[in-house]
């Protein structure tokens, strides 16, 4: 049994006292590969130093919708060398929308349509942050692909209804979960877990935010990503096991990554 955390920040200093030892339980833990998203191309040095150490994470790289108004056709062009300069970049992101902390559209729409313009050049997925936004979302990739484009990839950190989870996967993206669906509040979400086709549930922390129960409040970290995939196990009625198989096997496909 081996799982994939499809989300991870471990470039914050929150893990520079210790980044060993969270390495070690993550492998202990049975954390086979990890993607690991940017925020912002400047992070992506840092980024690499660390993949250089960790032969089991590949890396996207893009700009986070709440950094919108630095988007420009340079940055742009930044993020496309950086992706086809360094083999393990496997997606384009996270990219998105988030109208709960910024409500600057025109920025984050431009900054949403240049990379996936990007992605569709580099035929990579996207990786999708969507806050308080998904109908302007699901607008904004149906007009990609009214254009003739093909949006693919997966929303991460899903939090939504099923009514939005449906139009996400009519998209054709898949569904990543974190440790909010282990949060007891979470009755909304978890329904919306229990709609999504096995061949499109993926699982992630986006450590260190949003630690699963029973780790809430404490850093999050990619071994802890078990029990997010205990609890998607238990919500669908199957085993952890072949959960934890389906999973691998989604993010596989959804990346394009060697089989681990």
């Amino acid at each position: 049994m081996t799982l994939i955390d499809t989300h991870v920040h471990v470039n914050f200093d929150r893990f520079e006292a210790d980044f060993e030892q969270v390495r070690d339980r993550w492998r202990a833990a049975g954390v086979s590969h990890l993607v690991h998203s940017c925020v912002h191309p400047r992070e992506f040095s840092r980024t690499q130093a660390i993949a250089a150490q960790v032969p089991e994470m590949s890396l996207a790289v893009g700009l986070h919708p709440l950094d919108a108004q630095d988007w420009t056709d340079e940055l742009g062009q930044e993020i496309t060398r950086l992706a086809q300069a360094e083999t393990r970049v496997v997606a384009i992101g996270e990219t998105g929308l988030d109208f709960f902390k910024a409500d600057n559209r025109p920025e984050q729409y431009a900054a949403l349509r240049g990379q996936l313009d990007i992605a569709e050049a580099l035929d990579l997925p996207v990786i999708i942050h969507c806050r308080d936004a998904a109908g302007a979302l699901v607008e904004q990739l149906q007009e990609f692909r009214d254009r003739g484009g093909q949006p693919r990839g997966v929303m991460h950190c899903w939090a939504g209804t099923p009514a939005e989870t449906q139009a996400f996967l009519d998209l054709g993206f898949y569904i990543s979960f974190s440790g909010i669906v282990t949060f007891k509040n979470a009755q909304t979400l978890q329904a919306s877990a229990q709609l999504v086709p096995d061949d499109r549930l993926l699982i992630e922390t986006d450590c260190p935010f949003l630690a699963p129960v029973p780790k809430r409040g404490k850093r999050n970290e990619p071994a802890f990503v078990r029990y997010v995939a205990e609890t998607l196990a238990q919500l669908r009625g199957v085993s952890f096991d072949d959960l934890a198989e389906q999973t691998r096997h989604n993010a596989i496909a959804c990346f394009g990554l060697s089989p681990v």
